[in-house]
C-alpha cells in the first residue's frame, strides 16, 4: 500500500508562472503545477478528487483543470457575477459560491444552479462545509456567520424563503475566515474577523497579546491571508501578502522553509494527494456538465408532466398538518442539543422526552415503509 502524501496547493496574485504551484512540504520540492489566470483568495478547492477548481482574479467565471492534466484548463464556468469565495462538498456532489452577497449553490452531477440565497447584507468572504457534507456556513462583510442545513434548503418549497439554521453576529468587523471540525453537525466552528478575534461557538480567543500563553509564530512582513495544519498537527502552513507561503514546526514555532511568490499569496493549504494526480493517464470518472447562471424553474413543462407521478399520504385529511421533513429536523435538531448538552439521563422530563422522540421514529419508519410499498405497486402495474 502506497504512503499517504501530503502537499502543498498554494497560489498568488501575481501568476506569471503558474495559477497554482503544488510542492511536498517538509522537502520544498516542487511537484506540478496549473497553468492558466489567477486565482482569487478563498476559492481554490478540489472536487472529489479529480478536479481543481480556483474562481478567476476579478473575472465572473471558475477555471477547472482536471488533477492530471495540468498545462491547460478544461473548462471555465461562467456565473452570474464575480466569485468572493468558493466551498465544494466533501462528499463531491455539491459545489456552492459566494457572488456579491448571495449564496449560488449547483449540483455538480447535472450542472444545475440548485438556489441561490439572500440573507447576508454585504458581499460574502467565505463559505465551509462540515465535513460530513450535511451543512455549510457563510461568512461576510457584513459581520455575520450563518449556518445552512443543505438537506432542508434543497426540500424546500419555492414558495417559502430559505432561511439559515443559525445566525451569529459576535464579531464587530468583517468576517475573514472560518474553520469547521470534524463531528457533522456536532463539529465545532471557528470564525476569524478583522476585529483581531477568533470566536468558536461558545468561547472567544483574542490573538493580539500572547501574555495568556498563546503561540504567536513570527516572521511574516505583511499581513496574513492563510493558514493550514497538517494532518499529524506538527507543522503550520502560512500565506501572506508578502508574497511567501512559511512551513512552520508548531511545538518549536520555527519557521522550517519559505517558498517564494511572484505576487501576495491568495490561497495555501495542505491537503492528501488522489492515487490518480501525478498520473497522467489517468481521467475522471464523471465528466463536468455545464453548469447553468439561473435557477430551473420550479414549474413542470408539458413534456414533463405526462412522466410525473404525484405521492401524497393522508390526502383525505382537512387540516394541515405539520410536515414530515418538518417533524424530522425538529427531532433531529433536539437529539444534536441533547448530545450537545450531556441532556441524556438528567430527570424525568428528559426520559419523557426520548420516549416521545422514540414513538415520532417508529411513526416515521412507518411512513417510509408506507410510501415504499406504494411506490412498488405503481411500479408493478406500469410494467
Amino acid at each position: 500500500m502506497a504512503a499517504v502524501l501530503e502537499v502543498v496547493l498554494s497560489c498568488d496574485a501575481g501568476g506569471s508562472l503558474w495559477n497554482c504551484n503544488v510542492w511536498e512540504p517538509r522537502s520544498g520540492t516542487t511537484l506540478t503545477s496549473y497553468r492558466g489566470g489567477n486565482t482569487s483568495a478563498r476559492t481554490l478547492c478540489v472536487l472529489g478528487g479529480e478536479y481543481l477548481l480556483g474562481a478567476q482574479l476579478g473575472k465572473n467565471y471558475i477555471n477547472v483543470w482536471e488533477l492530471q492534466r495540468k498545462d491547460q484548463l478544461q473548462q471555465k464556468i461562467v456565473c452570474p457575477g464575480i466569485v468572493t469565495c468558493l466551498a465544494v462538498s466533501p462528499n463531491g456532489l455539491y459545489v456552492t459560491a459566494g457572488i456579491e452577497e448571495s449564496i449560488y449553490l449547483w449540483e455538480v452531477s447535472t450542472g444545475n444552479l440548485l438556489l441561490t440565497l439572500s440573507r447576508h447584507y454585504q458581499e460574502l468572504t467565505c463559505i465551509r462545509f462540515t465535513d460530513d457534507s450535511s451543512h455549510f456556513i457563510s461568512g461576510g462583510k457584513d459581520n455575520l456567520v450563518m449556518v445552512w442545513n443543505l438537506c432542508s434548503l434543497l426540500q424546500i418549497s419555492y414558495a417559502r424563503v430559505p432561511e439559515p439554521q443559525h445566525v451569529w453576529s459576535r464579531h464587530t468587523l468583517p468576517v475573514t475566515d472560518i474553520h469547521c471540525g470534524v463531528g457533522g453537525p456536532l463539529s465545532r466552528v471557528a470564525t476569524a474577523s478583522l476585529d483581531q478575534t477568533v470566536k468558536p461557538v461558545q468561547r472567544e480567543k483574542n490573538f493580539q497579546t500572547d501574555k495568556d500563553g498563546s503561540q504567536i509564530f513570527k516572521g511574516h512582513r505583511n499581513q496574513v491571508t492563510c493558514l493550514s495544519v497538517s494532518i499529524d498537527g506538527t507543522l503550520l502552513i502560512s500565506g501572506s501578502h508578502d508574497e511567501t507561503v512559511r512551513l512552520w514546526d508548531i511545538p518549536s514555532k520555527q519557521c522550517l522553509r519559505t517558498v517564494n511568490h511572484k505576487g501576495p499569496v491568495t490561497n495555501a493549504f495542505l491537503m492528501i494527494a488522489s492515487a490518480n494526480m501525478f498520473n497522467p493517464d489517468c481521467r475522471p470518472n464523471i465528466s463536468l456538465p455545464k453548469f447553468s447562471k439561473h435557477v430551473r424553474s420550479s414549474e413542470i413543462t408539458e413534456s414533463e408532466e405526462g412522466c410525473a407521478i404525484t405521492l401524497c399520504l393522508q390526502h383525505g385529511q382537512k387540516e394541515a398538518q405539520e410536515s414530515y421533513l418538518e417533524k424530522s429536523e425538529e427531532l433531529y435538531s433536539v437529539m444534536c442539543a441533547a448530545a450537545d448538552k450531556h441532556m441524556l439521563g438528567d430527570g424525568e422530563n428528559t426520559k419523557m422526552r426520548v420516549a416521545e422522540l422514540e414513538d415520532e421514529l417508529k411513526t416515521l419508519k412507518k411512513i417510509n415503509r408506507d410510501l415504499y410499498d406504494f411506490s412498488v405497486q405503481v411500479l408493478t402495474k406500469q410494467t
